[in-house]
C-alpha cells in the first residue's frame, strides 16, 4: 500500500467514518471543562437569547434589544463555533446537503423548536446548559431538569408511537437536495478547508483585539462541532431511545461525558473557592430554578426535542449539515426563547421559578455531594442496562 493510500485511510477514519458514541461523550466532557475554565461551560441558550435580541430587538423592536453584538457575546461565540465546526466536519466528509423532508416533519420541527425555547427559558438553560453543565456544576436545577427531560422524552416517545400507529406516513417528495455550489461531494472537502481557515482567522482576529477568551471559546465551540458531527452523540436519543427502542449507546456516552465533566468542574470550583486561583462566574453556573422551573421546563423541553429531532446543541450542529427540519427548529428556538424570556422578566415570574441550590452547601460537604452525584450516575447506568436487557420501559 502506497503512502497516499495510507494517508487516505487515515483521513477516512478521522473525517468520514463515524466515531464511536463513547468517544464523543468523553470528548464533550473534557471540552466542557475546558470551556468552563474560560468563563463559561457549554450552553446554547445564552447565545440564542443574544441572537433573538439582535434579530427581534435591535432590528424590529419586538423584544428587548441585545446589549452586545453576537460576535462579542460569549454564549453566541460558542454557538457560532459549534455551527461552523460542524459545517467544516460535514464538508470534509462530503456529507453536506440541503435535506427537505415532508411538510409534517417541517411543522414538527417548528413546534419542537418553540417548545425547546420555552423550556430552556424556564430552566434558564437548554439541555446542555441547564442539565449537562448545570449538573456538572453540582446545581440541583440540573438534576431537576434531568427528571423533567426524562418525563418529556417519555411523552414524546409515546407521541411518536401514536403517530406511527394512527397516521398515514407522509409522502416524501424530496428528502435530499444539494445546493448548486456544493453539488459535487468531491468539492466539499476543499470548501471545508476554506471554512477551517476562516475559523483560525477568526480566532486570530479575536486575539489581536485582546479578546483571548472569545478566541478560546470560538475554537472550543468549533471542536465541539466536529466531535458532535463525527460521533453523532445525541441527547435526544440518550433520553428517548430507552423508552422507544431500548438502545442505550447514547445514554451511556452521555453519562460518561457527565462523569468527566462533574469531576472537572468540581476540581475547578473547589480550587477556586479554597485557593482563589481562578475567578468563577458570579453565580457559579447555579441557576435559581430548582425545582419548579427546572422540572416544568425540562418536561416541555423534553417533548420539544423529541418532536424536533434535536436538542439545544444538536439542533445547531445539525443545521450545519443542511437539515431543513432543524432550521425550522432553530427558528422556533430563537423566537420562543426571546419572547418567553422577556415575559418572565417583565412579569416577575423569573423570580418565582425556584432557588439556586449548590449541592455541597445543601448537604454540608463536598465529599457527600460527590458521593451523591456518583451514586445517581451509577443508578442511572444500571437502570438503562436493565431496561436494555428486559425491555420493560420500551414501546417498540
Amino acid at each position: 500500500m502506497s503512502l497516499r493510500e495510507k494517508l487516505g485511510e487515515d483521513y477516512a477514519t478521522v473525517f468520514k467514518k463515524a466515531w464511536p458514541a463513547w468517544v464523543g461523550g468523553l470528548s464533550i466532557g473534557f471540552l466542557n471543562v475546558f470551556l468552563f475554565t474560560f468563563d463559561r461551560p457549554w450552553s446554547t441558550l445564552d447565545g440564542v437569547l443574544n441572537w433573538g435580541g439582535w434579530l427581534l430587538g435591535n432590528t424590529v423592536n419586538l423584544v428587548t434589544p441585545a446589549d452586545l453584538s453576537p460576535l462579542l457575546r460569549f454564549g453566541s461565540v460558542i454557538n457560532i463555533g459549534l455551527l461552523v465546526g460542524a459545517f467544516f466536519s460535514a464538508l470534509v466528509a462530503g456529507q453536506f446537503g440541503i435535506r427537505i423532508g415532508p411538510n409534517r416533519e417541517l411543522f414538527k420541527g417548528l413546534v419542537g423548536g418553540l417548545l425547546i425555547g420555552t423550556g430552556a427559558a424556564l430552566v434558564r438553560g437548554c439541555n446542555i446548559g441547564g442539565f449537562f453543565s448545570g449538573t456538572s456544576a453540582l446545581g440541583l436545577h440540573g438534576l431537576g431538569m434531568a427528571v423533567g427531560l426524562a418525563i418529556g422524552a417519555f411523552i414524546g416517545a409515546r407521541l411518536t408511537v401514536w403517530e406511527m400507529e394512527n397516521m398515514t406516513p407522509p409522502k416524501i417528495t424530496s428528502s435530499k437536495r444539494y445546493s448548486t455550489l456544493l453539488a459535487n461531494a468531491k468539492v466539499q472537502p476543499y470548501v471545508g478547508l476554506l471554512v477551517l481557515i476562516g475559523i483560525v482567522v477568526g480566532a486570530f482576529i479575536y486575539l489581536q483585539a485582546g479578546h483571548i477568551n472569545l478566541a478560546m471559546l470560538l475554537l472550543g465551540g468549533a471542536v465541539l462541532g466536529v466531535v458532535s458531527q463525527r460521533s453523532r452523540v445525541c441527547f435526544v436519543r440518550a433520553f428517548r431511545e430507552p423508552f422507544l427502542t431500548g438502545d442505550t449507546n447514547h445514554t451511556k456516552a452521555m453519562l460518561l461525558g457527565l462523569l468527566v465533566s462533574i469531576i472537572g468542574f468540581s476540581i475547578v470550583k473547589y480550587m477556586a473557592t479554597e485557593f482563589w486561583f481562578y475567578d468563577l462566574p458570579d453565580d457559579g453556573f447555579i441557576r435559581p430554578t430548582f425545582w419548579l422551573g427546572s422540572l416544568v421546563g425540562g418536561i416541555i423541553f423534553g417533548v420539544g426535542m423529541v418532536l424536533a429531532g434535536g436538542c439545544g446543541g444538536g439542533t445547531i450542529w445539525r443545521v450545519s449539515e443542511g437539515h431543513v427540519k432543524l432550521w425550522m427548529a432553530l427558528i422556533g428556538y430563537i423566537v420562543s426563547a426571546a419572547f418567553v424570556n422577556q415575559w418572565l422578566q417583565r412579569s416577575g415570574m423569573i423570580d418565582k421559578l425556584g432557588e439556586a441550590v449548590f449541592l455541597p452547601d445543601a448537604v454540608g460537604s463536598w465529599t457527600l455531594a460527590m458521593i451523591i452525584m456518583f451514586s445517581i450516575l451509577l443508578v442511572w447506568y444500571i437502570l438503562v442496562q436493565w431496561n436494555e436487557s428486559s425491555g420493560k420501559l420500551t414501546a417498540l
